[in-house]
């Protein structure tokens, strides 16, 4: 009986030590790994829903994308050692997170670069974007609010940058980035509109780097400006050319005059070259495009926001 004792103590205290040591693996985020969670978070690689509170009733909800280069890259009190840019990826209208995330391809662009990317979904598909559109411009909906709290929780929790901090949307969602930055520009470090238009109250305090995509043959957002700013509202879109004379006399930056490299032949941009702190406005008008994300879109908006952090 005493041997028996003295045995399943000597193993519990191997067992306890076994337990000790490999506490500190994926999940307990002791030792410089990664934690199963932070702040409530997923932190594993791939693709994750999440929700977050904004203090109105319910909740909203977001995909976030990990890429295996943060998961199982170096950790250090339970946050990546080297935090990481966030992308936000905003859909268009009548139109939701599971939708951006497949139209942008930008899931295996973070994979690549190593980069988080976050797809927030709108409210009933659209987003409150000043004078568009549809059901969050109708209820009032703070979709500023929102978005901002959504870059505050991955920040704070240690899961992005925030001197890294990008916007791009379509459409509604391109229209939606410009009302971020023109309310909140201290969050982010460069917007990227792809057929979009600022439809909304612009007077930042400072100014963010900016890289706008426009076809030429855009009917939904036409590129001279017309059409119906929403299904209660008929005056017309501004012209895309007001939006990238804003963002640079806003910087004190020239016309667009510098050759960017594009990735495809039917597009053409031009670069106001970086003026004070690094901010810069990039014009890339598509030859015949239609209201739709270019093919070449997202690795060229990686490439501008790669470029862009913010500074001072």
């Amino acid at each position: 009986m005493r041997r028996i004792l003295v045995v399943a103590v000597a193993l519990s205290l191997v067992l306890a030590a076994c337990t000790s040591k490999g506490g500190g693996g994926k999940g307990g985020g002791e030792g410089g790994k990664r934690p199963a969670t932070v702040d409530g978070i997923a932190t594993a690689a791939g693709t994750h829903k999440e929700k977050i509170d904004v203090g109105t009733p319910g909740h909203r909800e977001y995909l976030l994308h990990i890429p295996a280069k943060v998961a199982d890259g170096k950790w250090k009190d339970g946050k990546p050692a080297d935090r990481p840019a966030l992308v936000l990826a905003l859909h268009g209208g009548l139109a939701n997170m599971n939708k951006m995330e497949s139209l942008t391809g930008f899931d295996r662009i973070s994979d690549d670069k190593g980069f988080v990317v976050a797809y927030p979904d709108g409210f009933m598909t659209t987003w409150n974007a000043g004078s568009c559109c549809g059901a969050a411009k109708i209820g009032n909906i703070d979709d500023v609010g929102f978005l901002s709290k959504l870059i505050d929780k991955l920040t704070g929790a240690g899961l992005a940058d925030p001197d890294r901090v990008f916007v791009t949307g379509f459409s509604n969602g391109a229209g939606m980035a410009y009302k971020l930055a023109c309310e909140k520009p201290g969050k982010v470090a460069a917007i990227g509109v792809v057929e979009g238009s600022l439809v909304t109250k612009c007077d930042p305090d400072r100014p963010v780097s900016a890289m706008i995509f426009h076809g030429t043959a855009d009917r939904s957002v036409p590129f001279n400006g017309g059409g119906n700013r929403d299904f209660n509202d008929k005056r017309p879109f501004p012209p895309v050319s007001q939006a990238v004379d804003f963002w640079r006399k806003l910087a004190k930056l020239p016309k667009p005059h510098e050759d960017v490299k594009a990735l495809s032949g039917n597009t053409d941009c031009q670069g106001t070259g970086k003026g004070a702190q690094g901010v810069e406005v990039t014009f890339c008008k598509i030859q015949g495009g239609t209201h739709a994300w270019p093919s070449e879109a997202s690795e060229m908006l990686w490439r501008f926001f790669d470029a862009h952090p913010r500074k001072g």
